[in-house]
């Protein structure tokens, strides 16, 4: 069980470390937090704090379990009412993060405790409180962040200090590009390959690398750049220099950089605001009015205004007035917006779950900034609203005070914003959720708390995969013991004990054409609508043309990192999701990975290619099926030449008889791999080598490398044979070994024969003349018939980067290090390895949240029935920046068809 828990937690660091980075992480793993206030709001920001791996959460509150908070804490049950809402849900969240120690505290919170806490967030406190414990926070060195929520309104508020400290503010990979011409001049001009633009902007520090001839540059501290062109920038006066020769690499570097914030009291007369919808861009200031009148109507009246009263709202904007009128500062207003503060006050008891998960998931990300000093933080205040959600005629003014009051229902938060009406609606609703993963997760909850499904309809998930250790940082539904389930089942089962209403149903089938006996015609007709939840384009696309021929919304949405976005396509109405493509990814010319590599990435898609065709499996399987040979032909590129050649060597020259022999082979691959095929290469293209033109050959993107020279006593040799050899006995069903010892004795004994290079050996410059190999009908004739491969039994072997007891990524780092070394390119350890090779697209839970926080605010609007497209939001955010977009669907493109009695066409909106 210890060893569960402490794999469990090294996964944890390991999984945001992708995003975060090492050090980060480090930051992370000695920060004490503070959670206060565990209604709806505070438990979403204290789930994605503790799955982001702090050192330790407390969980604060003196308040109990009410009905209202049902339809957003999702950590609270109809039998919790009562109760404290800290003490019930610190048991639920402590399971999501063993390595987490979470302790709920339930008395004031005075000056003295508060010491104990590197990050404070408040949620669901009085504003005497929020400006006692921020001046505290402010003067002791406490980094502090206030979150709120009133209905469809949030707040965010940060104070980290008068001197931050940013390391990265941006969290992307330090841009690099090799360099043609240096300018010896006052200008002091790079200009680099035209293979693709530098990327660098005005202000950004780079320094040199491998300059050659102007080598003062290469030991140059970070020098700030003025950009000229998407290949040139001017550095500084390089007239005292050497002349330029040749070569180089620029190399971006991040500096630190320091911000300052205020205080929450004086920034709340002198505030900064992050917009979130520049549709909206005045919004924030009267909002900032707005909130704090709130809180003097609590103050006078020990409650908050009734939903959608009219008395009430008139009195909330007499307040905000005298709020505005009392100001000094940048914080006053010309004019107020009484229709705004109006809504404010109608909808503000409302507690809604996916507001929630916005402004929780942005909330708990400033954490992790504050912790780190990773990414640029928010600077100071943040407001947002989502009145679109509202009716469309006029903004709710059907509503009335009877159909939003309260119920002693677990609803009663989103019937104070919404009515009772639409709560009806959401129970009927028959949704498809396509993917169970991180996004799946959190849709599921949000799900449960607004209600969908229930009363009478259904949720519908499936999901294919089984859970993996490393899901549960961000999946927040699976648990340790939940490890090689069914994601859909327990995910199903998990959002039952949020809502024991919600009828659900989970799936384990792919989509595709091949399940559309299950997915068929009345299937489909039956669904209200489908979300998204997926980790390809092409499923997204095969999703979206389903329901653009059944004429069913989407709910599509994504992320990577810190960045997300949301796309809503409803039928008629928006363009669907494949009316619009991302460029394809650029891939890597072939003749770079096999002899030209110039970067790790280079190196370790060839580590992947090389554990492909010396151990998958699926090439010789492929050779007793008939046709293989017209089959392995028709493979792009030099895949026919190195499946031919593989199966040749497996069937005729490599087979194993012995442990000693897999260590044999794995000894003499190294030495053709590392050696060998070096000498050769350097034999047919020398050093000293001129193109036609007379330039250099190796010179630009072409390293000129040299061979390595095999040693027992070099770790990554051993690393290598160890892997490989053990790799090598698995595809042969033999058994291996890890006693390293052992196999360098064997090493010891063997004699490898010393290669003579040799003349007219044909080495491809390009891809095209890997097309054109005369080897590939040599091999032709060579090959056995399939009877051979009856003498033994081969094991399929494909790559899997999550089990470290498995051999593969042992041997794709030590593949690629080794490479690396060749070519005299900087090495990558395990962590950068895995996340290269194993194609990992880094997720967090505090985006994710955030993400599908703004998908079910979507949802609502298209079970209220909204038919104006400006009443949809597409959004898209970076939560380093941080930055918010958010911008109506681009609207369904209308053709002419048929002639009306003038003989003109009538217009019509297609669905496509």
């Amino acid at each position: 069980m210890i060893q569960t828990v402490l794999e469990t937690s090294v996964l944890y660091s390991l999984l945001h470390s992708y995003v975060l980075g090492h050090d980060a992480m480090k930051r992370m793993q000695s920060s004490n937090i503070l959670v206060s206030g565990l209604r709806g709001l505070g438990v979403e920001i204290a789930k994605n704090v503790i799955l982001g791996g702090v050192k330790s959460v407390t969980l604060h509150d003196q308040g109990q379990a009410e009905w209202r908070d049902l339809s957003s804490q999702f950590y609270l049950r109809e039998e919790d009412l009562g109760m404290n809402r800290a003490e019930v849900s610190q048991t639920r969240l402590a399971e999501l993060n063993s390595y987490v120690p979470v302790v709920a505290y339930t008395e004031a919170l005075t000056d003295d405790y508060l010491t104990q806490f590197q990050v404070v967030v408040l949620t669901n406190s009085s504003l005497e409180e929020q400006q006692r414990v921020g001046d505290f926070c402010h003067s002791n060195g406490i980094k502090l962040v206030i979150a709120d929520t009133r209905g469809l309104f949030g707040q965010l508020f940060c104070d980290f200090g008068e001197e931050m400290l940013v390391i990265d503010t941006n969290g992307e990979q330090p841009l690099s590009a090799m360099i043609s011409m240096i300018t010896k001049d006052a200008a002091g001009v790079v200009t680099c390959l035209d293979e693709a633009r530098h990327g660098f902007e005005n202000g950004d520090s780079v320094i040199f690398t491998e300059v050659q001839g102007m080598t003062e540059l290469n030991s140059c501290q970070p020098i700030e750049i003025k950009t000229l062109g998407p290949y040139t920038f001017s550095i500084c006066d390089t007239t005292g220099f050497s002349d330029y020769v040749r070569g180089g690499i620029v190399s971006q570097v991040k500096m630190p950089q320091k911000v300052a914030f205020k205080s929450l009291t004086t920034s709340m007369t002198e505030p900064e605001f992050v917009v979130t919808d520049f549709a909206k861009f005045e919004r924030p200031g009267q909002l900032h009015l707005g909130f704090q009148a709130l809180h003097s109507y609590q103050r006078k009246h020990n409650r908050l205004p009734k939903p959608w009263c009219q008395a009430d709202g008139e009195e909330l904007v007499s307040l905000a007035k005298e709020v505005n009128s009392s100001q000094t500062g940048s914080a006053k207003v010309d004019e107020l917006d009484d229709k705004l503060i109006k809504k404010l006050a109608f909808v503000s008891a409302g507690d809604l779950a996916p507001i929630n998960a916005f402004i929780g998931g942005l909330a708990a990300q400033e954490v992790m900034k504050a912790c780190t000093g990773k990414f640029m933080p928010m600077v100071q205040w943040l407001y947002f609203d989502a009145l679109e959600c509202l009716s469309e005629e006029e903004g709710g003014a059907m509503l009335t005070e009877e159909d939003c009051a309260p119920r002693n229902s677990r609803y009663d938060g989103q019937i104070a914003v919404f009515g009772s009406q639409l709560q009806e609606e959401l129970a009927k609703q028959r949704y498809f959720l396509v993917g169970a993963g991180a996004i799946g997760c959190e849709l599921l909850k949000n799900f449960a708390m607004i209600g969908l499904a229930g009363g009478e309809g259904e949720v519908i998930v499936t999901d294919m995969d089984t859970i993996e250790k490393s899901n549960l940082n961000r999946q927040f539904l699976f648990r340790p013991w939940d490890v090689t389930k069914m994601k859909s089942e327990t995910a199903a089962a998990a959002v039952k004990q949020m809502n024991p209403s919600i009828r659900i149903t989970g799936h384990q089938n792919r989509v595709g054409p091949e399940t559309e006996r299950v997915y068929d015609d009345d299937f489909f007709e039956s669904l209200h609508g489908v979300a998204n939840a997926l980790d390809n384009v092409d499923a997204r696309m095969y999703m979206d043309r389903r329901c653009v021929y059944y004429r069913k919304p989407l709910l599509e949405s994504g992320t990577l990192g810190t960045k997300g976005n949301v796309q809503v396509v409803i039928p008629f109405l928006t363009e669907s999701y494949s009316s619009s493509q991302d460029p394809p990814e650029k891939s890597i010319p072939i003749c770079t990975l096999k002899n030209f590599p110039n970067a790790i990435e280079h190196t370790l898609q060839w580590a992947r290619d090389e554990l492909r065709v010396c151990f998958k499996q699926a090439v010789r399987e492929c050779y007793a099926v008939p046709h293989f040979l017209e089959r392995t032909l028709k493979l792009p590129g030099a895949q026919p030449l190195e499946v031919l050649e593989a199966v040749y060597k497996s069937l005729v020259i490599d087979c194993p008889r012995s442990w000693a022999d897999c260590v044999t082979w794995a000894r003499h691959h190294w030495q053709c791999q590392y050696s060998n095929n070096i000498h050769q290469l350097l034999h047919n293209f020398p050093p000293e080598q001129l193109t036609s033109s007379g330039a250099p050959f190796w010179s630009g993107p072409k390293r000129c490398p040299h061979p390595l020279e095999f040693s027992t006593s070099n770790h990554l040799h051993m690393d290598y044979v160890m892997s490989g050899a053990n790799l090598f006995a698995q595809s042969y069903g033999m058994q291996g070994s890890t006693d390293r010892v052992g196999v360098a004795k064997i090493l010891d004994s063997l004699s490898v024969p010393t290669f003579v290079p040799r003349s007219g050996v044909k080495i491809h410059v390009s891809d095209q003349e890997l097309q054109n190999d005369n080897r590939l009908e040599e091999l032709k004739t060579l090959l056995p018939g399939p009877e051979a491969s009856s003498h033994f039994k081969l094991t399929a072997i494909d790559f899997e980067k999550d089990d470290d007891s498995n051999f593969h990524m042992d041997f794709i780092v030590a593949a690629s290090n080794l490479r690396a070394e060749n070519y005299n390119i900087p090495p990558a350890d395990r962590h950068k390895s895995k996340l290269i090779a194993g194609k990992i697209i880094p997720a967090i839970a505090t985006t994710t949240a955030a993400v599908v926080g703004l998908v079910c605010l979507e949802l609502i609007k298209i079970v209220q029935g909204h038919k104006k497209v400006e009443s949809f939001k597409n959004g898209f955010m970076n939560l380093a920046l941080p930055f918010f977009g958010f911008s109506e669907p681009i609207s369904a493109p209308s053709h002419k068809v048929g002639l009306d009695s003038g003989g003109r066409g009538s217009v019509q909106r297609v669905c496509v």
